[in-house]
């Protein structure tokens, strides 16, 4: 299972320095598209996007997001509501790991 992050430049760009090699950068229109094609890619295990980008797709794809179990997404950052890591890996490995 692979990592992948999607975002504008500035987002992806730590990803990048720390050797991802599943990196989608996109601009004002591809988000939607490139979260579809990712979320069909049976390689990917953890898909990292920003809070504020997930806010702009459509609630059906958000719904779609949030009830995906692999790829597991988690959001980094934004004024939104971020997601709770230990409730993703709860979701996704069906354990506790913290108890």
């Amino acid at each position: 299972m692979e990592l992948a992050v999607v975002g504008n430049g500035e987002f992806v760009t730590g990803f990048r320095l720390a050797g991802i090699k599943k990196i989608f950068e996109v601009n004002n229109g591809e988000l939607e598209p490139t979260v579809e094609k990712i979320l069909e890619d049976r390689e990917v295990g953890i898909l990292v996007m920003h809070g504020d980008d997930l806010n702009g797709l459509p609630e059906m794809l958000r719904n779609t997001i949030s009830e995906s179990v692999e790829p597991t997404v988690v959001t980094l950052g934004g004024s939104g509501e971020s997601s709770n890591l230990r409730e993703k890996i709860k979701q996704s490995v069906g354990v506790d790991l913290w108890k």
